[in-house]
């Protein structure tokens, strides 16, 4: 785009302007794919679930759109206390980030979020470590 600004007569004539002018607009050309890339970096493209090792293969991309895997057990999975705008949950201290809504079984997301467990409101019982 400056190029073309510049050789079409709307550019100005002094260089430093010029110069500037170009910077700022290559550093938006390259400073939002960027951004963009670490916001979604976490973003599961797909998922794969394995039911008799209830392992779980998440696929997100690397900012070079190479398809990157993590395979970690529904245990590894740990819901943030807080929660945060681009993270659903992590696996293996990666952040993921899932659409509850495409998942075509609900009980899917639940068990992967570990909804499915039992649960008390005992407080006694969130001091003792989980046996599932």
């Amino acid at each position: 785009m400056p190029y073309v600004l510049l050789k079409t007569g709307i550019g100005v004539n002094s260089l430093a302007l010029q110069v500037a002018f170009c910077g700022v607009i290559g550093f938006f050309t390259f400073l939002t794919p960027v951004l963009l890339h670490l916001i979604t970096k976490g973003y599961v493209v797909r998922l794969y679930h394995n039911k008799e090792t209830d392992m779980y293969t998440a696929i997100t991309y690397s900012a070079l759109l190479v398809e990157k895997r993590t395979v970690f057990h529904q245990s590894d999975v740990v819901i943030p206390d807080v929660s945060r705008m681009f993270t659903s949950f992590y696996a293996k201290k990666r952040s993921m980030l899932v659409n509850p809504m495409l998942f075509p079984l609900p009980h899917d997301y639940n068990h992967l979020m570990g909804y499915d467990r039992p649960f008390s409101f005992d407080i006694d019982d969130l001091n003792k470590p989980d046996k599932s």
